[in-house]
């Protein structure tokens, strides 16, 4: 079967093969000479690769912490966190996942060559699966094929919308010429992110300087970006070994992971500045091309979320929500939900975040609780159907939980509110989800070059 070859292929050949070959394609057909072409495309597989190598490294150190923390606490839940890469598994293994898997990249091709959006989200075509778990709900509650189909189109317009709106300001914080994020797990933030922002602001919370340079003035050595890592990662550790710090092997353990997020500090930008080599001869191209034929297109190619997680304010602001969302998830009333596997997650879910505040940690770490908090009780909701639709091909539910989510994907607010219209069937809510989908996008692109500036200005305006 054509979508099960095309499973196979995203399978075998990851962000590191796919994103090097679109770029080859699109430098040549910006006139870009091959030797340039060539190496743009090679510099963007080493750089994800290079994020790829550092994150499997880092991830396993610092997730056996992370759980004997959440585990310490004592409290057990009924709905168990099992990680994005379980519901990726369950995304792609339902009928309606595998429909929207070739449909969606038609869409979001179409979409992009007709000019209706200037992202091109084919770069980062795996993490298509966060609208395929969505509809993958729909379709087992409502058994309407074309509602699920029809609700995860709507979830890849609004994400795609979002994507370009945060698409500038990503491009300028993160340092990667004309690349934006395009998951819609992470999207998401964008209009609570400036929304968020602009409060902060009119409440004086710019005045609180916690942005990586600031902390390295205030700080001296400390606070460089390494001694932060270091200091964060030895906190993490001890968070993680509180009921044993009499043990060596606990000491060595939380040096272990404070030298780790050290290293990912360290690396990470060196990484970062090989993979942002690879788009400058298509920017050069782009504008000399736009010179030449009068009117200039400026478009954003959507790349995998890994080329923002250890970015100094991004790690820092995500490693620090990690034991402030386990506090959240016990103490909010009528939560079900305990965050687990994907609570390592943070520093990539908090990107959107991390740029339209310009690095400001503090703010970063308010917005992130309230986002996060909201989304507990999303998963909450949902986590009765989800379960029942990974139960349904195949996934094993841990022994003595009762049902599952994933902290990382079904905690979107925005999106559970899109899908709980669709699961509605009122035509009424769901005419109203794509009546202000309509109005946002004619607004945006009416108002995009006002809305990038307000975007680039709005952390250096007084409160």
């Amino acid at each position: 079967m054509f979508l099960e070859t095309l499973k196979k292929i995203f399978d075998t050949f990851g962000a590191q093969i796919f994103v090097p070959v679109i770029i080859f394609i699109v430098a040549l057909g910006l006139r870009v000479n091959l030797k340039k072409a060539f190496f743009s495309a090679l510099y963007a597989g080493i750089g994800l690769q290079g994020f790829t190598l550092l994150l499997n490294a880092f991830i396993p150190v610092i997730m056996p912490v992370v759980q004997r923390m959440v585990k310490s606490t004592g409290v057990k839940l009924p709905v168990f966190d099992i990680g994005w890469q379980a519901t990726a598994v369950v995304a792609y293994s339902t009928k309606v996942g595998m429909i929207f898997l070739g449909l969606g990249i038609l869409l979001q091709i179409l979409l992009f060559v007709l000019r209706w959006t200037n992202v091109f989200q084919p770069g980062d075509l795996w993490n298509n699966y966060s609208y395929m778990v969505w509809g993958s709900m729909i379709y087992l509650t409502t058994k309407s094929m074309a509602l699920a189909i029809a609700c995860m189109i709507v979830l890849n317009l609004y994400s795609l919308l979002f994507s370009e709106m945060i698409a500038k300001r990503w491009s300028t914080y993160f340092n990667y010429p004309n690349c934006t994020i395009v998951q819609l797990h992470h999207v998401g933030t964008v209009p609570f992110g400036i929304a968020m922002n602009w409060i902060l602001n009119k409440m004086g919370a710019s005045r609180i300087n916690l942005s990586p340079s600031d902390l390295q003035k205030k700080l001296g050595f400390l606070g460089e970006p390494i001694s932060l890592g270091l200091i964060l990662g030895i906190f993490l550790g001890i968070m993680g070994n509180l009921k044993r710090l009499g043990s060596l092997s606990s000491w060595g353990e939380i040096a272990t992971v404070g030298i780790s997020t050290a290293a990912i500090m360290a690396i990470f930008p060196k990484v970062s500045g090989i993979f942002a080599q690879a788009f400058l001869p298509l920017t050069e191209a782009a504008k000399k091309k736009g010179k030449e034929g009068g009117k200039s297109r400026e478009w954003f190619l959507g790349v995998n979320d890994a080329a923002g997680y250890g970015e100094a304010a991004t790690l820092i602001s995500g490693i620090t929500l990690i034991p402030i969302m386990v506090l959240m998830a016990l103490i909010l009333p009528g939560n079900k939900v305990l965050p687990l596997v994907d609570l390592i997650a943070l520093p990539f879910m908090v990107q959107g975040l991390v740029a339209i505040m310009n690095g400001n940690i503090f703010k970063v770490l308010v917005s992130g609780t309230i986002w996060f908090s909201l989304g507990l009780y999303m998963a909450t909701y949902t986590a009765p159907i989800f379960t029942q639709v990974a139960t349904e091909v195949g996934v094993t539910i841990p022994s003595g939980v009762l049902m599952i989510t994933s902290f990382g994907i079904l905690t979107k607010p925005i999106a559970g509110l899109i899908f709980l219209a669709f699961l509605s069937k009122s035509w009424l809510l769901i005419g109203l989800v794509i009546a202000v989908y309509l109005v946002s996008y004619v607004l945006f692109k009416k108002k995009k070059e006002a809305i990038y500036t307000y975007m680039e200005n709005a952390n250096s305006i007084a409160a």
